[in-house]
């Protein structure tokens, strides 16, 4: 089909005035037809002139007529304007192909959309090939939990340090949300290893490799890059946390906290001393070890260990106290020396450094 001459074009500005519906509907699907054969080669008055006649036609077209010329113009690299914002902010079942699809929208006109439509809107734009860091901000102040996980789930999706924070921050929160946060391939590894202790056992490998592979030119970037970062509260100090703390030190610098006493500490009525002395030995925060012992996180635990350089015999002992009321005690506990013999040290160092910097930002805030 050739290309319709201006003055053609001009005639038909009448013809779409005709009241029958079912002719302006035939009329819309020709011209659609016409200006799809050489949509790049249309440009300056004579694309003016289609939109003039498109958006005339198509405003008192039922839904699933103007869905349908929705789907043939946003294959276009350039279109009607004026038409295309129109359809891409009507129901969703018109505006879902030119806003996953089409190139001829502009970033302002994106960001006019997730800006003010509703969430069906924010994540078929969360679908598109590529979403600018800019629009992926809009998305994640606006969209629900369910825009979000659309738009972490697009390998295309850009997003900026700030709004990668706040990511971090709502999916701590919600459990939908983090395997598409531990799995973003751009997902800076500092914010990664926020989520170690809220995500569960297989993510948590995946934040491990990741530690594993960071070179320390990258670790000291990943580190320098925390400021904002979110921090976790596990709770207050215990009220004798000062008195123990200081004995602990000074045991330490006095070259007496060693690994036998580390396992005395284990039995102790009173928690306090233990705590302290795994907090010094692997250089962790006391509030860290505190929720890695008290919620029983037995993988953590063994990070803190092999940080701390201790034998894996002494590790078992509090991996079956901590065992102690749960089934098949013993075969769980082989599976924890699995992971403790795997796990290099200069892994576990890695992520206590995280987990350190974590809880210092968490008390400067």
């Amino acid at each position: 089909m050739s290309r319709v001459p201006t003055s053609t074009l001009t005639d038909l500005i009448d013809l779409a005035k005709e009241p029958s519906s079912a002719k302006r509907r035939e009329l819309l699907r020709q011209v659609t037809g016409v200006f799809m054969t050489n949509p790049d080669d249309i440009s300056g008055p004579e694309m003016e002139l289609y939109d003039t006649v498109m958006s005339q036609l198509t405003a008192d077209m039922e839904t699933v007529v103007r869905a349908e010329i929705s789907a043939s113009l946003s294959q276009a690299q350039r279109a009607p304007l004026g038409l295309l914002r129109r359809l891409a902010a009507d129901d969703i079942a018109v505006a879902e192909p030119i806003l996953t699809r089409s190139k001829a929208l502009t970033e302002t006109d994106l960001l006019h959309i997730v800006s003010t439509q509703g969430q069906d809107h924010l994540r078929a734009v969360s679908k598109r090939e590529t979403v600018s860091e800019h629009i992926s901000g809009v998305i994640v102040n606006r969209g629900d939990d369910d825009t979000l996980h659309t738009l972490l789930s697009n390998d295309g999706a850009r997003l900026s340090r700030a709004s990668n924070e706040q990511v971090v921050q709502r999916a701590q929160s919600n459990p939908a949300l983090h395997e598409v946060v531990v799995n973003r391939t751009d997902m800076p590894v500092d914010l990664m290893n926020d989520m170690y202790f809220v995500v569960e056992a297989r993510l948590r490998e995946r934040i491990m490799r990741e530690n594993e592979k960071l070179d320390p030119a990258a670790l000291e970037l990943a580190l320098s890059k925390g400021r904002n970062k979110v921090a976790v509260a596990y709770g207050s100090f215990p009220e004798d946390y000062e008195k123990i703390s200081a004995e602990v030190d000074s045991l330490r610098r006095n070259s007496r906290l060693t690994p036998t006493l580390l396992a005395k500490y284990m039995r102790d009525p009173n928690p306090t001393y233990f705590l302290c002395a795994l907090s010094q030995m692997a250089d962790l925060d006391f509030l860290t070890a505190r929720h890695l012992v008290e919620k029983k996180e037995i993988d953590a635990l063994a990070i803190a260990c092999k940080a701390a350089d201790l034998d894996k015999a002494l590790f078992l002992t509090y991996a079956m106290i901590m065992l102690a009321d749960q089934e098949n005690a013993m075969g769980k506990a082989g599976e924890y020396a699995r992971l403790y013999n795997e796990l290099p040290k200069e892994t576990a160092l890695r992520t206590i450094r995280f987990w350190r910097m974590r809880r210092a930002e968490g008390h400067a805030a």
